[in-house]
């Protein structure tokens, strides 16, 4: 049986799903968490065999190579895994790939000095992604390892897209310009979305919308994205949990000058204190929903505001597309949230857009909530990125191992 391991590699973090099967059938999955610190911890959920087993652990791990180490060793003792150095294959998440990396590629050192070339753009994220990369080479060093990005499905976007209107110099010598995020959840809803209304992906126009803590919604033409919202980096965009999104380019100078903050603390107060939980205290949208439950004004805006963004990008995108075949939500928020997709729906029944409030209230999984004859289907469907990235990392080493 022919097994796939996917890595995320945070910078404190390792999270991982085990694969196995022309299927992708899930045999593990698992994070270990607080590396580096005096006590990390470690949840791992085997799948294999008859019942189901889950462990949690609190140990001592001083780095991602013994982090990743204490991973080989419970998927082995588990007995999910054979060997760690017999994968067929280990695919990681690369959260920016640049403009170089339109699609998953094989990890060579070339493909490692792109990653690192792009460190700039992403300075939280590409180095904690480089990190598991290298360790598991390291620890598999004959097993082939291939970069997933975060950024590649975005890179279908024509050139009125995704610049900014700065000087060109800024974009030729700096690389400033839109290159967007939560590509592996827009390019796996997009797919599912194909397969649910029975119609081939290149056929389709799709709005979808990722609702998690993060947020970002994306334009699809035919299968190929032409806008999403988020930009340079994940700030741009839909209000989310704690970032604010599209924002006045002025007030952080403003900010400055008010408050004396540097640089550093704006940048934190954007994308950790703003959001949700600027506008009303908290950043998880079921704890904002309690809070209008009980009445609460800040949350109402708060969530008023969150699905009106959200409402705005949706008829921008429809008017984008000249046509659109089915609003996508999924995400944390999108999949769970009934009150939230409402709200995001309201009042654009002009634009093709007829809400089935029953269906919208019961539905579970991936489920259509649009009236019957809608001319614009909506569907919630389930998002898994680990498993896109194993499907992207078989696509890569076409011709597969023969037993997948």
């Amino acid at each position: 049986m022919c097994e796939l391991l996917v890595i995320n590699s945070g910078s404190s973090s390792i999270k991982y799903q085990l694969f196995a099967g022309n299927g992708l059938e899930t045999i593990a999955s698992g994070t270990l968490e607080r590396i580096g610190e005096r006590q990390s911890l470690f949840h791992n959920h085997c799948f294999s065999g008859a019942e189901h087993a889950e462990s949690r652990q609190r140990l001592v791990v001083a780095d991602h190579h013994a982090g990743l180490s204490v991973i080989a060793a419970q998927l082995e003792t588990s007995g999910a895994l054979n060997s760690f150095s017999a994968l067929d294959a280990i695919g990681h998440r690369v959260v920016h790939g640049g403009e170089r990396f339109s699609k998953a590629s094989l990890i060579d050192d070339s493909v490692l000095e792109g990653i690192r070339d792009v460190i700039p753009l992403a300075p939280l994220h590409n180095p904690a992604n480089l990190l598991g990369i290298e360790v598991a080479m390291q620890l598999a060093p004959d097993v082939p390892q291939v970069a997933v990005f975060d950024t590649a499905f975005h890179q279908t976007m024509p050139d009125h897209a995704s610049r900014y209107a700065l000087p060109a110099e800024l974009y030729t010598h700096h690389q400033v310009r839109r290159y967007g995020f939560h590509g592996t959840s827009h390019a796996w809803v997009a797919r599912q979305a194909a397969g649910f209304l029975g119609r081939p992906l290149e056929a389709l126009n799709l709005i979808t919308l990722h609702l998690g803590n993060g947020a970002s919604a994306a334009a699809i033409a035919k299968g190929r994205c032409m806008d999403t919202s988020m930009g340079m980096t994940p700030l741009e965009g839909l209000m989310m949990g704690t970032r604010c999104g599209d924002l006045d380019p002025a007030i952080p100078f403003y900010l400055g000058r008010a408050t004396g903050k540097d640089n550093d603390a704006i940048e934190s107060l954007l994308n950790r204190e703003s959001g949700l939980k600027g506008v009303c205290g908290v950043n998880d949208m079921r704890e904002v929903l309690r809070l209008v439950d009980d009445g609460d004004e800040a949350a109402r805006l708060a969530l008023d505001m969150y699905c009106y963004r959200i409402r705005k990008y949706v008829g921008a995108y429809l008017a984008a597309l000249g046509r659109v075949d089915a609003v996508v939500f999924t995400g944390g928020v999108g999949e769970n949230a009934a009150r939230v997709r409402l709200q995001c729906c309201q009042e654009l029944d002009s634009l093709g857009i007829l809400v089935d409030e029953e269906r919208n209230e019961k539905g579970n999984g991936t489920f259509a909530f649009s009236q019957n004859g809608s001319p614009v289907s909506l569907l919630a469907i389930p998002t898994d990125e680990e498993r896109e990235i194993a499907r992207q990392t078989v696509e890569c080493l076409r011709p597969p191992p023969e037993k997948w």
